[in-house]
């Protein structure tokens, strides 16, 4: 490149470095005119338009690029950033793989080309290209990437079993052909151990383990200790392991509890039914049981490994019916709680134990029924919050009454008004100590309520945990807690703004948004022009673009760095980010609020149904995350996290496909895209598909009862209402609707219109005379079906039962329903609506059929909007305030009327603003269709 050149091409690489792209377009179009075959400058002006939303566009100039096959680093950089913008990694692999055979002695490209491939997932090209640079350039490092290649080739689902064995095998002849043995590194170690373990030959591992480097190795690699273990247990070495277990926790004092958890499976590992083996099992207990004990006294408040390690024993020799000492178990759950009693971990290091009945019960809840004395110190309060949850742990049925629960509220929130001044110099950023306490106040309020169905008890709860975030702003399980119970109250915007302040960030936007995106639909103002959700789920959905274009450089820096034990790892982390079912849960819930906000037309059905299809070949991975939830209720009662799930329904798997099924089979009716037509169009490459049976359509058709059963109510009604909407108008559709060589034409028109260059792979057939009308005969027109013609007078009547006797989330629930069933029933009918279709198919009869539902829809949102509102205004009242205070008095003076107030104003605002902001835009929908 000319000296020239280069000062004129700098101003492209600036604009494009600060994101000013409009301005990079012009300074290439200003370099093309005198320079109008560079290819550098082409693909420069490329990424340009890729960035600035100019697809079509760009396109066309990276089909140029592409022909002329470049060689040079800057062009094939910037093309590289393009291909990847529009998602065409196989072009990538293409191009490289061209530029490589021009200059297979560039050292550099040959990486290049590897990554492409690996960024692809192409693992057998990969394999053949590190072979490759490895016979030509004889360093080890491309050795290894062939195998690893091998070994991510034989991980992929796509591949069949007997594949994988054999490609096991060739990556194991790889390495043992290595100039230079594994352990030289501790990464290419762990790869040869990795091999082994899966090709079974576990006695060449532990040869390879027992040399020198390789205790070495896995002295200082947690990684290869891993999988050291592992293959110990498959092995079937348990008893070694435990020996060795032993002598590390005796000679070296290591306190790791896999070490103890090895010494008790080496314990138990030679267990079998046999009398004699019953025998020597309990002489291998007693040595292990005389083991824990020295290290727990030798260790005393220092370390918990040893009471724990007994604990661990104890409770296996029970479940193998070895145990000799009935006693045991509660003597050492007492006497760990009298060491460890003020830890903060006490409660769930004791939890798995606590498998207690009878005299034992009763013995061990005497003890703790002592530990409530003056919360005088830390310690007290930690150790009488620990007696309150071992204590609640183990409540019966009959001691779980509205009056038995409200008294430990009670004594929960007076010991935590009493253990507060304790924490009065604390910092703002520390949780105070008696947190736990307030927490479970709100736990066994949230309990009343499922008990008696009363909603002042939530108010309560939300009170009590309101009073004590103010005390510890950073408790974050509060605010989890309070997003839970302000949405069950009709609140989202105040759950909302809780859900903000824990300021989640990167991968927490996929394991922690369920928490307010759930049926966030239900909550949903976009009708109205309030698109607080849609934006939220936009801001969430960030982590899936960002894990799409970032995760694969980690794994490029994986193997530059030979880092091969990541390698795996960042592999899963991007297929499980990539399947998520939290992101699509998330996408539809987008959709479903973007339907009510957007007015419906060919476009957006296009668009979307293309997504939902990739969706539905999905095998989604739940990574979101209940567990952080606290849970301190009774093992007898459901779960803190399945109390208080909205509509008592999960929405997993099961809700993910009933509702992408339906809204595929309605989005299929209204869209003139045929597999030809996607397939033409299409611009990035399509998804990997998982191995599925059955056609698109059967798989539709099919309606599984586990599915079914996340579903509400309502929304079953929905989904039956769609099935039968969309198989009655399913062969008018298939009738009206154009051949792909016509859809082609019309998108080729426009596109060429559009760009000024003709859209390319599409030959656009000669214009024919007179209109496109059928030669076969018009479906007959059968009658409306029962279900789609009753539906809307049925959720007229749910919605008059709900608001005398179930809840304003419960309302809004049946409101959005019933909005949802119009705008499908709106998207289905779109294609006869205008008059010219129907005339010329004959369809006036069928038309003529829509009219009625359509009214009765009308109507009965209108209604719904009218009681939306009236209810708004009772929100509101001085009468509403009133009650919400009288439910939520506190025996303590501390918790004052005032602080009551404070804290439920946003509350009925809220649930006044979702009242109003609902009838809105059931009005406007009304209006628009």
């Amino acid at each position: 490149m000319s000296v020239a050149l280069d000062r004129q091409i700098r101003p492209i690489y600036d604009a494009l470095d600060t994101g000013s792209h409009k301005s990079a377009i012009t300074e290439c179009n200003k370099v093309l005119k005198k320079h109008p075959k560079n290819a550098l400058v082409k693909a420069l002006k490329a990424l340009a338009l890729v960035r600035y939303q100019k697809v079509e566009e760009a396109l066309v100039l990276c089909d140029e690029v592409l022909e002329s096959k470049p060689t040079d680093d800057s062009t094939l950089n910037a093309m590289m950033h393009v291909l990847r913008g529009l998602g065409r990694h196989k072009d990538m692999i293409t191009m490289y793989d061209a530029a490589y055979k021009k200059q297979p002695t560039n050292e550099e490209l040959g990486a290049q080309t590897f990554f492409a491939n690996v960024r692809a997932n192409n693992w057998k090209s990969a394999q053949q290209i590190a072979s490759k640079m490895y016979k030509q350039f004889q360093e080890d490092r491309y050795l290894y990437w062939s195998v690893m290649s091998n070994v991510l080739q034989a991980n992929d689902t796509n591949t069949p079993p007997e594949m994988r064995t054999l490609l096991y095998k060739l990556a194991l002849r790889l390495i043992t052909s290595a100039p230079t043995p594994s352990s030289v590194h501790s990464d290419r170690f762990y790869l040869h151990l990795t091999i082994l373990r899966e090709l079974s030959e576990y006695d060449e591992a532990m040869t390879l383990l027992e040399t020198p480097a390789g205790r070495n190795i896995c002295e200082i690699n947690l990684a290869c200790n891993e999988m050291r273990r592992d293959i110990m247990r498959l092995r079937g070495a348990l008893e070694e392991e435990g020996k060795r277990a032993e002598q590390r926790i005796l000679e070296r004092s290591d306190r790791n509890w896999l070490e103890f958890l090895s010494v008790v499976d080496g314990t138990f590992a030679s267990l079998t039914d046999s009398e004699d083996a019953k025998e020597q099992s309990t002489s291998k207990i007693s040595n292990t049981l005389a083991l824990f004990t020295k290290i727990s006294v030798q260790d005393g408040r220092k370390d918990r490994s040893g009471l724990l390690g007994l604990l661990e024993l104890e409770h296996r020799a029970r479940k193998h019916g070895v145990s000799t000492d009935p006693a045991r178990l509660l003597r050492l759950i007492e006497q760990y709680f009298e060491t460890f009693g003020d830890k903060a971990c006490c409660f769930e290091d004791l939890k798995p134990y606590l498998s207690l009945d009878g005299e034992d019960l009763a013995a061990w809840t005497k003890v703790l029924e002592t530990c409530f004395s003056v919360l005088s110190s830390i310690e007290a309060v930690r150790r009488a919050i620990n007696a309150h949850k071992l204590l609640r742990y183990n409540l019966s049925a009959s001691e779980l009454s509205v009056d038995a629960e409200s008294s430990r509220a009670t004594l929960y929130i007076s010991q935590y008004l009493e253990g507060l001044p304790l924490g009065k110099a604390l910092p703002a950023t520390e949780l105070q100590h008696v947190d736990d306490l307030a927490i479970l106040a709100g736990s066994a309020f949230v309990n009343i309520w499922k008990v008696s169905g009363d909603e002042k008890y939530l108010y309560k709860a939300a009170a009590i945990l309101e009073f004590a975030l103010a005390k510890s702003k950073q408790a974050f399980q509060m605010r989890l807690m309070l997003i839970r119970i302000y949405r069950l109250l009709g609140a989202p915007s105040v759950a909302l703004e809780h859900y903000r302040l824990l300021r989640v960030k990167q991968v927490q936007n996929d394991t922690l948004s369920h928490f307010v995106l759930s049926r966030c639909s239900t909550f949903s103002l976009a009708a109205s022009g309030d698109l607080t959700f849609t934006s939220e789920c936009l801001e969430s959905s960030q982590i899936y673009v960002s894990n799409s274009q970032e995760t694969n450089d980690y794994v490029i820096r994986a193997f530059s760095a030979e880092k091969y034990s990541q390698i795996p790892q960042f592999i899963l982390f991007e297929d499980w980010l990539e399947n998520s079912l939290q992101r699509d849960i998330t996408k539809l819930e987008y959709l479903r609020m973007r339907i009510t906000h957007e007015t419906i037309s060919s476009d957006i059905v296009d668009l979307e149904l293309i997504e939902l299809k990739f969706i539905f070949d999905r095998l989604h991975h739940d990574n979101r995350d209940f567990q952080i939830l606290l849970n301190y209720q009774p093992k007898i009662v459901e779960d803190f996290n399945t109390q208080t799930l909205l509509f008592d329904k999960p929405e997993g798997h099961g809700w993910v496909w009933s509702f992408l099924k339906s809204y595929i089979k309605v989005f299929s009716h209204a869209s003139d895209l045929s597999d030809v037509v996607e397939e033409k169009l299409l611009v990035g490459d399509r998804p990997q598909v998982s191995p599925k049976s059955g056609s698109l359509k059967d798989r539709l058709a099919q309606r599984k009862d586990e599915e079914l059963a996340e579903l509400t109510r309502d929304e079953l009604s929905l989904i039956s209402y769609i099935d039968s909407l969309a198989e009655w108008l399913e062969p008018f559709h298939d009738y009206v609707r154009p051949p792909a060589s016509v859809v082609l034409a019309d998108v080729a028109k426009n596109t060429e219109l559009k760009t000024g260059l003709p859209l390319r792979g599409v030959d656009i057939p000669p214009p024919q005379n007179g209109h496109g009308k059928k030669e076969e005969e018009t479906p007959p027109i059968t009658e409306v079906p029962e279900v789609v013609a009753g539906f809307f007078e049925n959720m007229k009547t749910r919605f008059e039962d709900s608001k005398h006797a179930g809840s304003l989330s419960e309302i809004l629930h049946i409101a959005t329903i019933t909005q949802e069933a119009f705008l499908l029933f709106t998207t289905e009918t779109m294609r006869f609506k205008p008059a010219s279709v129907v005339k010329i198919h004959k369809l006036g009869n069928l038309v003529t059929k829509f009219k009625p539902i359509r009214a009765l829809a009308i109507a009965v949102l209108r209604d719904m909007a009218a009681s939306l509102e009236r209810l708004s205004a009772q929100e509101g009242t001085s009468e509403k305030r009133k009650e919400i205070v009288d439910a939520c008095v506190f025996e303590s003076s501390e918790i004052d009327h005032d602080i009551i107030i404070n804290t439920f104003k946003k509350v009925i605002e809220s649930r006044k603003k979702v009242q109003e902001g609902m009838a809105k835009g059931l009005l406007k929908i009304c209006t628009t269709y």
